[in-house]
């Protein structure tokens, strides 16, 4: 198996979850439940799409069951968010969940965007890519996951789902950036690149 299916069938199975959780705490008027759902539901679906449309040759490698179960496990703590608003009934203010859902929507643009365009482009031409989404940040994609779950991972406002993310960042996303500019530094126009550009959040760091 590649680690693509264990990914895909868990960021798939979210809205299942969030549904099951709703129906076991009885939340079906709780309007920041269906919100929640609205929001990682469909990231979940889009996930799933991407990945046949444009897979990520990071999640094509062969794994075994024993790590793919681990990854799973790391993307469980994704559920602390939605399992928190249905078991404590938590109702964000509106003025939030519209800050939130803007925070998702440019994620998804960053994530989704950046994608297609790494993938549009080694099609065409393999090599480094300095333009576009990738001008400003070397992780273009990486910067509009961190938009997308801190959209979502807010709603509850509580501390587990930030801190469930930051660990995700210091030991999953972090590791994988460093390692592709080690890999990228191949390219003799990879000095120039990385002096404009920063790592993960344009402009900051």
């Amino acid at each position: 198996m590649r680690q693509k299916h264990f990914i895909d069938t868990h960021k798939g199975l979210t809205a299942l979850v969030i549904l099951g959780l709703m129906a076991h705490y009885d939340q079906w008027a709780n309007p920041t439940a269906w919100v929640y759902l609205a929001l990682h539901g469909t990231y979940g679906l889009l996930w799933v799409l991407k990945s046949q449309v444009y897979p990520d040759r990071n999640w094509e490698r062969k794994t075994n069951v024993f790590f793919g179960l681990t990854i799973w496990g790391a993307l469980t703590l994704y559920w602390l968010a939605p399992w928190l608003i249905m078991r404590f009934a938590i109702q964000a203010p509106l003025w939030w969940l519209a800050v939130c859902v803007s925070m998702y929507t440019f994620g998804v643009f960053m994530h989704f965007s950046s994608d297609m365009q790494k993938h549009t482009t080694l099609s065409l031409k393999p090599g480094l890519i300095t333009t576009g989404l990738w001008a400003r940040t070397r992780n273009p994609n990486y910067f509009g996951e961190l938009l997308i779950y801190m959209g979502f991972g807010l709603i509850p406002m509580h501390w587990a789902p930030a801190l469930a993310l930051l660990a995700m960042i210091l030991f999953v996303w972090l590791p994988n950036m460093r390692r592709k500019d080690k890999s990228l530094s191949r390219y003799p126009e990879f000095a120039a690149y990385k002096k404009h550009s920063k790592l993960f959040i344009p402009f900051v760091v």
